[in-house]
C-alpha cells in the first residue's frame, strides 16, 4: 500500500516519461508478482480515511495510507481489484489515470462508465456513487426541513454518522445506473441488507462491507448519545436483515480467527442483543466451533427478556447475555472443549477414590506463570492474589514490577498495581540493605504523595550517599512534599533539617506559613547556611537575610551574603561591610570582597572609606601618595574606578594609581567607568 501511494504521488508531480516514474512502475509491479503468486486476486477496499484490507482497516493516522485512501476516495472509488497476471503497462496506465486530481477531470472516475473503469484485463476500478444518503433522525415528529438545518449547524458529519453512510454507500455501490442510488429511503437497513445479500460473492466488495462491520462495531463499543444510538438500531436491524449464509461469508472475511473473535466482543458490547445472537452463531460457524441448540436457545430467550420482558427483568437479561457471549468467545481457542486427554482424565478421577494426602511428585505452578496466566486472560481471581503476595514478599521484586509494566493497560493493571505499591510495601524495601532505589523510585511514582511519609522516615536514617539519592526522588514529586516537610523541620535533628531544607529550596515557593527566619539563628551553621539560601531567593526577604548574614560568624555565610550584596547592596549592609573589613576572624579575600560590594553603594560614607583606604600621606610638593599595598586597598582601588571615576575626590587617587609601575594597582583601575 505504501508503495502504491508512493507511486501515485510521483505520477501526479512528475510528468510522463520522467526515470523515477518507471522505478515506480517496477516496485508496484514487484510487489503484486510476489502477492499475486499466493492468490488469484488482490482487493483493496476504500474508506475515507483508510483501506480494508481482508476484512482489517489500516491506521487512519498514517499519512501515506492516509493519503492513499483519501485520493481514491476523491474519486468516487469503493474498490480496487488486481488480478494475477498485470503487467507494467496496466499498472502504469492505471497509475496516471487516478493520479490526475478528481477536480481537474469532468467529472469524478466513480461517476465514468464501464469504459473507463473496466477498460484494463487484470485491473478493476470499482464505483462508488450513491452521493444522497444522510444518517436519518430517529425521531419521525422532525420534518426533513428542521433536520437539514440541524445537520447544517453540526458542520461536519460525526463518525457515527460518516460510519453508516459509508456502509450503505458501499452496500449499494454499483457499476452502473440503479433506480434505487435516487431513492432516499435506501439509508434503510433492510434494503441495505437486500443489496449485500444480492450481490455476487465478490472479494472487493466484501472488503468494503466488513471493513464498515468492524469499525462500526468498535466505535459502538466506546460511544453513547443519541447518533451512537441511531446508529446502533440501523446496524443491528441490518444483522438482522442479512441471510445467515451471507453473514458468514462477511465474517469469514473478515480477518482470522483472532479477528473474528474481537469483532464479536466489540459487537456483543455495542450492538442490540437479537444482532449479537445472530453475529455469535454466524462466527461459529466461520471460525469452525460448536454451538449446542440448548445454548442457543438460552441466549435467545435472554434476548427475548432484554428486548420484551418486564422491565425489571430487561436489564439483567441484557447483561446476562452479553457476560455469556463474552465468556464463550474468551473460550473459543480449542476445537473441542474436551481432548482426548482431558476426557480420559476426568473419567479416572471420576472412577477413583479422592485423594487428599500431598504427594512428593507434586509441583505446584510457578507463580510467575499464574501471574502471567492471569494477566493475559485479564481473571483476577485467588491464583493470581496469591502469586502476587508471594512475588511482592521476595527480597528482589523487580520480575513482579516488570511483569506488570508489560501488562495491558486497564483495570487489572491498575488494580495489581494499587496492591503491589502501598506504603508497607515501600517501608519493607526502604528497611533492606542495601536498598534497591531503582525499585524504590518505580513503586514512588505509582505511589506519588502516599510514598512522601515513608521515604521521609527512611531518610531520617540513611547515610549520606543514600540521603542524597532520597532526596532526589523526593524531589521528583514536587510541590506537594513541601507540607510534609514543614510538619518534620522542628522536631528534626540538626543534619536532616539542613536536608529538607535543601530539599525544600530545590521545591521553590516556600508553602504557605512557613518562614526561613526561624532558622537563622540556629546552632548549626549549616542549616544556617540553607536559610539563608532559601531568604536570599525571595525578593521580600533578601535584604533582612544579607544584613544577618554579614553579622554571622561563619565565614561561608559572610561569603555567601556578600556574593548576593555585589548587585544592588542594601544601605543596612554598608555599616556591617565597614565594620567587617576591618575584622581579623575574616580571611583577606572575604574582606576584600566585602568591600568590593559595598563600594557599589552611593553614598558619602562609602567613599570616603574607600579613599581612607586608598590614599596615602601626600609627599613632597604635595604630591598625592597611595596606602600600602593589600588585597584591601586593591578591592579599595577597583570600587573607586568601576563606580566613582567621575566623582572629583576620587580622581587624584585613580589618577596616581593608574601611573604606578606595579601592574597589580594599575590593572586595579586600568577599567575606569564601569568598562568591565
Amino acid at each position: 500500500m505504501i508503495e502504491l501511494s508512493i507511486g501515485l504521488h510521483k505520477n501526479a508531480i512528475y510528468p510522463p516519461g520522467h526515470p523515477l516514474l518507471e522505478g515506480a512502475t517496477q516496485g508496484i509491479g514487484r510487489r503484486l508478482d510476489s502477492l499475486l503468486s499466493e492468490r488469484s486476486t488482490l482487493s483493496l477496499g476504500v474508506a475515507r480515511h483508510q483501506l480494508i484490507i481482508e476484512g482489517v482497516a489500516t491506521d487512519e493516522n498514517n499519512p501515506v495510507l492516509r493519503d492513499l485512501a483519501q485520493r481514491l476516495h476523491r474519486h468516487h472509488l469503493g474498490a480496487v481489484k488486481f488480478s494475477k497476471g498485470v503487467t507494467a503497462a496496466e499498472i502504469e496506465d492505471v497509475l496516471a489515470t487516478v493520479a490526475v486530481d478528481a477536480g481537474r477531470r469532468s467529472q469524478p472516475l466513480g461517476l465514468e462508465g464501464p469504459d473507463t473503469l473496466q477498460r484494463w484485463e487484470h485491473v478493476r476500478l470499482y464505483p462508488l456513487t450513491f452521493e444522497q444518503l444522510q444518517l436519518l433522525d430517529e425521531n419521525p415528529d422532525t420534518d426533513s426541513d428542521e433536520q437539514e438545518d440541524k445537520g447544517e449547524m453540526r458542520g461536519d458529519r460525526s463518525r457515527s454518522a460518516q460510519l453508516w453512510i459509508g456502509l450503505a454507500r458501499a452496500a449499494l455501490a454499483a457499476e452502473t445506473t440503479d433506480e434505487r442510488l435516487d431513492d432516499a429511503e435506501s439509508a434503510d437497513p433492510v434494503v441495505v441488507a437486500k443489496a449485500i445479500d444480492e450481490h455476487k460473492k465478490d472479494a472487493a466488495y466484501d472488503q468494503v462491507v466488513v471493513g464498515y462491520l468492524l469499525q462500526i462495531a468498535e466505535e459502538l463499543k466506546s460511544k453513547s448519545g443519541k447518533e451512537a444510538a441511531a446508529l446502533q438500531k440501523r446496524i443491528s436491524r441490518l444483522v438482522a436483515s442479512l441471510q445467515p449464509a451471507t453473514l458468514g461469508r462477511l465474517l469469514e472475511m473478515g480477518g482470522d480467527f483472532r479477528q473474528r473473535k474481537r469483532f464479536v466482543a466489540d459487537a456483543a458490547q455495542g450492538m442490540a442483543v437479537d444482532a449479537v445472537v445472530e453475529l455469535v452463531q454466524a462466527a461459529a460457524t466461520s471460525s469452525g466451533q460448536n454451538i449446542s441448540h440448548s445454548l442457543v436457545r438460552m441466549l435467545s430467550k435472554l434476548a427475548v427478556h432484554a428486548d420484551e420482558g418486564a422491565p425489571l427483568a430487561r436489564g439483567p437479561a441484557d447483561v446476562a447475555l452479553r457476560d455469556q457471549v463474552q465468556q464463550l468467545i474468551g473460550e473459543w481457542d480449542l476445537d473441542d472443549p474436551n481432548p482426548d486427554g482431558y476426557r480420559l482424565a476426568l473419567e479416572k478421577m471420576a472412577r477413583s477414590a479422592p485423594q487428599f494426602h500431598a504427594t512428593d511428585d507434586a509441583y505446584p505452578c510457578e507463580p510467575e506463570r499464574l501471574l502471567h496466566m492471569g494477566l493475559e486472560i485479564q481473571v483476577l481471581g485467588d491464583p493470581v492474589w496469591r502469586s502476587l503476595e508471594q512475588l511482592a514478599t521476595r527480597a528482589d521484586v523487580t520480575p513482579l514490577l516488570d511483569l506488570l509494566d508489560a501488562a495491558p493497560t486497564g483495570w487489572m493493571q491498575e488494580t495489581l498495581w494499587r496492591q503491589v505499591a502501598n506504603q508497607d510495601r515501600l517501608y519493607a524495601q526502604l528497611e533492606r540493605e542495601p536498598i534497591s532505589l531503582g525499585v524504590v523510585q518505580r513503586l514512588v511514582t505509582v505511589m506519588q504523595a502516599s510514598a512522601i511519609d515513608p521515604l521521609l522516615d527512611a531518610l531520617e536514617r540513611a547515610d549520606e550517599r543514600t540521603a542524597t539519592s532520597l532526596l532526589d526522588i523526593l524531589a521528583s514529586l514536587g510541590a506537594p512534599v513541601a507540607p510534609f516537610l514543614v510538619r518534620r523541620l522542628a522536631g528534626a535533628r540538626w543534619t536532616l533539617q539542613r536536608q529538607l531544607l535543601v530539599l525544600m529550596g530545590k521545591l521553590g515557593d516556600s508553602p504557605a506559613g512557613f518562614s526561613a527566619k526561624e532558622f537563622v539563628r540556629h546552632p548549626d551553621g549549616m542549616v544556617r547556611r540553607e536559610a539563608i539560601r532559601m531568604m536570599l531567593r525571595s525578593p521580600a526577604s533578601r535584604d533582612a537575610a544579607i544584613v544577618t548574614a554579614l553579622a554571622d560568624s561563619d565565614e561561608r555565610i559572610v561569603r555567601l551574603a556578600i556574593a548576593a550584596a555585589m548587585t544592588n547592596c542594601p544601605s543596612g549592609a554598608a555599616s556591617l561591610l565597614m565594620a567587617r573589613a576591618d575584622d581579623s576572624a575574616l580571611s583577606s579575600d572575604v574582606r576584600a570582597l566585602g568591600i568590593r560590594a559595598l563600594s557599589s553603594r552611593k553614598s558619602p560614607e562609602t567613599i570616603a572609606f574607600l579613599l581612607k583606604r586608598t590614599a596615602g600621606k601626600k609627599r613632597l610638593l604635595r604630591r598625592q601618595a597611595l596606602a600600602s599595598k593589600s588585597p584591601e586597598m586593591l578591592a579599595s582601588l577597583a570600587g573607586l574606578a568601576l563606580h566613582w571615576s567621575s566623582d572629583a575626590s576620587a580622581a587624584a587617587v585613580l589618577t596616581v594609581a593608574a601611573q604606578s609601575s606595579d601592574p597589580e594597582i594599575a590593572d586595579a583601575v586600568a577599567r575606569r567607568g564601569g568598562s568591565r
